[in-house]
């Protein structure tokens, strides 16, 4: 795929290849890393708009940044207007450049609350909650699938609904809820919505190769491409992508741990990197030995240790 620049509003980014928020996994470090890797943009995990309006300390802890968040976006899911209008305008969110509005989250307790991916059948609520985030004054964007179930298509009335309420952009994931994230991508239902509307459509879903970034591009005819699962254990992705090659993988993952240091103390670190540890050692000769010894690890010192001896 050809790397641009793409505008978001009054924003440019550096490139048109997106990190998604992920849920327990795009932390300001690991955001850092795909940064540092060739990311055009990155956005915060998921963050409840109630949970901000409510001060939870937890939720406010997602919004951590530093400067490698050039342009800071973060996600937030609900489905209140009042609340949205509230939230986007609080000091909580005053170094934000971007809102992204959770439009498709399939997960049970999101969508049985009326949000994420739910909202997808109430087009005008959703233009409400754009048009309310859009009165803070930053860029807005949404996150969506195809629809709730295969032959009910939702995501054109839906984008349209979006731009005609203030949204700069839309992120397209070619599945449906009833989907989750298996099965093939649809790219002609995101083609659709790219003819459909006049502001940038990224395409999301089953990127895992530079040749799927690529097929993805010409199928679709996006504006880019956003990754996700394929980035989580393999965050040099977006390098490979970019025509990069990564040699020193071990550094990178090791540069994980240090950057989640600066923040937390290292019991912490080591504890949390548990799950991560899990991914980066994914498909690796005798994984499951060094993923029992990493979740026996106390120290970032041990991970360190079991890191240099993988066959990267």
């Amino acid at each position: 795929m050809k790397l641009k620049s793409l505008d978001i509003g009054r924003l440019s980014t550096k490139n048109n290849l997106f990190l998604a928020p992920l849920a327990g996994f795009t932390d300001y470090a690991f955001r850092s890393i795909c940064y540092e890797m060739g990311a055009g943009l990155c956005f915060t995990e998921m963050v409840s708009a109630k949970g901000l309006l409510y001060n939870s300390e937890k939720t406010k802890d997602l919004l951590f940044t530093t400067p490698s968040d050039y342009i800071k976006a973060v996600q937030l899911f609900g489905s209140e207007p009042d609340i949205m209008e509230v939230v986007c305008k609080s000091e909580d969110l005053k170094d934000f450049d971007i809102i992204d509005i959770n439009m498709g989250c399939p997960v049970p307790k999101v969508f049985n609350n009326g949000e994420g991916c739910k909202l997808m059948e109430t087009p005008v609520l959703a233009g409400k909650l754009v048009s309310s985030a859009v009165k803070s004054g930053k860029e807005v964007t949404v996150k969506m699938r195809l629809g709730i179930e295969r032959g009910k298509d939702l995501a054109v009335e839906l984008a349209k609904a979006a731009e005609d309420n203030g949204a700069k952009l839309i992120t397209v994931h070619g599945r449906y809820r009833e989907d989750y994230y298996s099965g093939e991508i649809d790219f002609d239902k995101i083609a659709e919505v790219v003819s459909a509307v006049k502001i940038p459509v990224i395409a999301n879903g089953g990127i895992f190769t530079k040749q799927d970034a690529d097929l993805c591009m010409e199928k679709t005819g996006a504006a880019g491409v956003m990754l996700a699962r394929g980035a989580l254990n393999r965050p040099w992705l977006f390098s490979e992508i970019s025509g990069r090659t990564v040699k020193d993988k071990k550094s990178v993952i090791k540069r994980h741990i240090d950057l989640l240091l600066q923040k937390y103390p290292d019991k912490y670190v080591a504890i949390n990197m548990r799950k991560q540890m899990a991914l980066y050692l994914a498909g690796l000769k005798d994984a499951k030995k060094y993923k029992i010894k990493a979740f026996e690890a106390t120290t970032t010192k041990e991970l360190k240790a079991i890191i240099n001896e993988l066959n990267l």
